[in-house]
């Protein structure tokens, strides 16, 4: 039996092969968004929940969507429809270091 997540992802998919390849990247690219943006929202929830159980339940959440996030990030990285940007360097990453531990 698949549990809900994979249900809607099942849908999604199915509903995003109908669509033509711009408005299936524009549609991904805009969940992707959205998603980061509650997860913003469920870190300032956490941190200023009081209630331990409406914490751990903010944090099983969060945790459900950085999941479902990443997923659908893969997938889209897989597509051509999101390009990261470049690594950093080495030297850039001990240049950040040095700055945050000092």
């Amino acid at each position: 039996s698949l549990n809900t997540k994979q249900k809607l992802m099942t849908f999604f998919f199915f509903f995003l092969e109908r669509m033509s390849l711009m408005e299936e990247k524009t549609m991904v690219n805009d969940i992707l968004g959205s998603v980061k943006a509650d997860l913003t929202a469920y870190q300032t929830a956490i941190s200023e929940s009081e209630n331990m159980q409406l914490r751990q339940t903010f944090q099983q959440i969060r945790n459900n969507d950085e999941s479902f996030q990443y997923e659908l990030f893969k997938i889209a990285e897989t597509k051509g429809y999101y390009k990261p940007a470049q690594k950093a360097t080495v030297t850039e990453i001990q240049t950040v270091k040095t700055e945050l531990q000092g």
